[in-house]
């Protein structure tokens, strides 16, 4: 018997389930999988004989540097229990805390019972672990019905199952976990502006635009040839010949420059002067920029900037993925369209900021730096630098861009990642606004920020800020089972830890903090999220007073979902089963 239990746990072992991720690319908005659904699966998969369970992610990263991929955001997989700054995201790392909790209390039955899968009804089944003849028994209630809740008869008790959950019963009574009901912490992340660094004395120098490179190919070259992953940047000049005659003499009306592009973004400029943008998207990275210009008789230079946003990565023959400009073309001479294509084009890899590497130290030093302008916006293709101390505390440390368009970041001469503000999600917001500063890149002091930003701009709005998740919160139900931390399993023994398990909100403050502020408390029938809770139709008038007793100036604290300390005053929604939602701030 034992060794045919041991043979099963092999062939366990052998079956796994992977979560895989989508990645976060610029114009996207936020990736989302509920804590509720991820534990579902979790749930699910070891139900049906499962063993090993891969979280791909489980902690959420930074592309640093020039290393996303593909139109790839710096944020890797925020998302994640364990976010982007290393911070708990409740409640997903809770609520999966608790799934694994609940599983390890059926572990015995999991390893050695039998298995009978019986159907309920025709939306909900029940997985039975069990050993005839003994009390090691472990139950898995599965309601498959994505929008209705069921009540269900088993062993003689019923049990209520919300919409796409499973209940789990490691005695096959006794429900400590439903996958829909969240009972750990939530918590809402904070971005706070440093008080250390509230002001940053910019300083500003203008990258040159080159017009007259030396011709080395008759056409534009492959952008990803060109740079060999050496920058994201490299120049295409070109110049055309202009009689009066090709000129139209209506000043209403111009001729247009057209560039059609395999990727990734471009930046045009006619004689020295910025003409405008384009860009391409992850899906579909080739554009046309198409901007109308102002062409003079005599010799007109082009200077087009090519930009790439990341290496592809994923997909058949990547080497033949191209980039670049593919078609270049004047529109609206008298003479009529006028093509460049295979006009001969010099070509420059890089900036010259960057090959005087501008954002270290050292490299700071050469150029002449400028004050930037009091207003208006500053010139595109601009490097600019400031100073600042370290943040005070020992939070994750970020920096805000809102006011910037696109370009690089550099802290202390390493860089921290493209940005890229002006590519806009369907929420109608950028896709990321803040980027993540490693503390380790930090001095105490002086430290220096170099942005390069491609695009007219200031940096003003530029902030340094401290990211905590110190806002946290508890959301329970009547209907909720009391939690998985109340049970234990001593041998053949399965118990609460104390006298009984009770339904309760449990509220505990990161490491060092304690809970300063009661934000709200409701009992009734409240709804919202963390962060932005709201009063429902009917709430205890002493909620909060019933909170503030129970938790301020304490790490943790319980207070228990319990009539007589909220109904001193009477029912406030009779017939309606009660919710507490709790939301504090620690310090």
């Amino acid at each position: 018997m034992q060794r045919e239990a041991m043979w099963r746990h092999l062939q366990w072992s052998k079956c796994t389930q992977q979560t895989f991720l989508v990645f976060r690319v610029f114009g996207d908005p936020p990736s989302q999988r509920s804590a509720e659904d991820t534990a579902f699966s979790v749930a699910r998969w070891f139900s049906k004989n499962g063993s090993l369970v891969n979280y791909y992610m489980y902690h959420g990263g930074t592309n640093l540097g020039r290393t996303a991929a593909s139109f790839v955001t710096t944020r890797y997989y925020d998302e994640a229990p364990i976010d982007e700054f290393g911070l708990e995201r409740g409640p997903k790392y809770g609520h999966l805390k608790d799934v694994h909790k609940a599983l390890n209390l059926c572990k015995k039955a999991l390893l050695w019972g039998s298995t009978s899968a019986p159907r309920l009804n025709p939306d909900v089944e029940a997985r039975i672990y069990e050993q005839p003849g003994t009390d090691v028994c472990a139950a898995f209630l599965t309601n498959n019905h994505t929008r209705l809740a069921h009540t269900v008869k088993f062993k003689g008790q019923e049990y209520y199952l919300p919409p796409r959950s499973i209940s789990i019963l490691p005695d096959c009574k006794t429900v400590v976990l439903n996958t829909a009901t969240i009972l750990a912490q939530h918590n809402s992340r904070n971005f706070i502006r440093s008080a250390v660094t509230n002001k940053l004395d910019w300083k500003m120098i203008v990258e040159a635009i080159p017009t007259n490179l030396k011709v080395v190919s008759s056409t534009p070259m492959e952008l990803y040839f060109l740079t060999k992953d050496k920058t994201d940047y490299a120049w295409y000049t070109t110049t055309i010949n202009l009689d009066p005659r090709d000129l139209s003499m209506r000043k209403d009306i111009l001729p247009v420059l057209r560039v059609a592009s395999l990727g990734h973004g471009m930046l045009a400029f006619v004689n020295g002067q910025f003409v405008g943008s384009a860009h391409g998207s992850q899906i579909d990275k080739s554009f046309v920029l198409q901007k109308s210009v102002e062409l003079k008789p005599g010799i007109n230079y082009i200077s087009l900037l090519g930009t790439l946003i990341g290496l592809p990565d994923s997909g058949a023959y990547m080497e033949h993925r191209f980039a670049g400009p593919r078609g270049v073309s004047i529109l609206g001479l008298n003479t009529g369209t006028l093509d460049l294509s295979q006009n001969g084009y010099g070509q420059q890899v890089g900036l010259v900021g960057q090959h005087d590497e501008l954002f270290t130290d050292d490299g700071s030093k050469k150029g002449k730096w400028i004050d930037i302008p009091k207003v208006g916006k500053g010139p595109p293709l601009t490097w600019y630098k400031a100073k600042f101390d370290a943040p005070e505390g020992n939070d994750p440390v970020a920096v805000s861009m809102y006011g910037m368009i696109k370009g690089m970041i550099w802290i202390n001469g390493e860089s921290i990642g493209r940005y890229w503000m002006s590519y806009i999600s369907p929420l109608g917001d950028s896709t990321q606004a803040e980027y993540l500063i490693p503390r380790s890149y930090l001095k105490p002091k002086d430290n220096l920020i170099v942005v390069l930003e491609e695009e007219p701009a200031h940096p003003s709005n530029i902030t340094i800020l401290t990211v905590n998740r110190d806002t946290i919160c508890s959301y329970v139900s009547e209907l909720s089972p009391p939690s998985v931390r109340q049970w234990e399993r001593k041998g053949d023994k399965f118990k609460p830890v104390g006298a009984e398990a009770k339904v309760g909100a449990h509220l505990m403050c990161p490491m060092g903090k304690k809970i300063a502020v009661v934000d709200f408390s409701s009992y009734g029938d409240p709804y919202g999220a963390c962060g932005g809770f709201s009063q429902g139709r009917c709430s205890s008038p002493v909620s909060k007073q019933v909170v503030e007793q129970s938790c301020l100036g304490k790490e943790v604290c319980n207070v228990p979902l319990e009539r007589g300390l909220f109904e001193k005053n009477g029912d406030p929604c009779p017939n309606v089963k009660k919710t507490l939602a709790i939301q504090v701030t620690c310090r």
